[in-house]
């Protein structure tokens, strides 16, 4: 597990000046069996022509460990359900700060990486705010994101990926 320094992300919070609503919060990294990460599109309600791709994941609820938010928030959103241990440790750790539908907040979230065969995205389960501000989910593979010019968060998302050893740099006919 990493760390790293607060920084902008999603709307470019940067101004000590602004008062931040603390948030915990628990993103996995769900990978299939062709190495594709799972990521929505999502937009600012406040400001809609501000679409980005991330993972699935959100807010922990008080007293919530992190593996069970992870685990809660993947089934809410993809219908996929596991056992909070079945995450293991979280793979990376980021303090993030953004605006969302007028409210700034400083977010520290832990990020889980499972892997499945394969898996049919079920969004029965989204709450309104996802309803209202999330319009697609995609597979994508890490070096199609970096490619595709498109915003994604966390900006790292290519490097951890790869750190992970989901590139597919190299990868290209199988072997015999």
């Amino acid at each position: 597990m990493s760390a790293r320094s607060e920084r902008a992300s999603p709307a470019g919070a940067n101004s000590a000046d602004r008062a931040y609503t603390p948030r915990r919060a628990a993103r996995v990294l769900l990978v299939d069996g062709a190495g594709r990460v799972l990521l929505f599109e999502g937009f600012d309600p406040a400001r809609p022509g501000h679409r980005y791709w991330f993972t699935p994941g959100g807010g922990l609820d008080p007293l919530e460990s992190p593996a069970a938010g992870a685990a809660r928030e993947l089934a809410e959103e993809t219908g996929l359900r596991l056992d909070p241990a079945e995450l293991g440790e979280s793979v990376w750790s980021d303090a993030t700060e953004f605006s969302f539908d007028g409210t700034w907040y400083r977010q520290e979230q832990d990020f889980f990486l499972f892997r499945v065969e394969s898996w049919q995205v079920d969004t029965t389960g989204f709450n309104d705010v996802e309803r209202r501000s999330i319009a697609d989910h995609r597979w994508w593979l890490p070096d199609e994101l970096v490619a595709s010019g498109d915003r994604f968060y966390p900006p790292e998302l290519p490097a951890l990926l790869t750190r992970l050893g989901l590139s597919t740099a190299g990868r290209g006919e199988a072997s015999c």
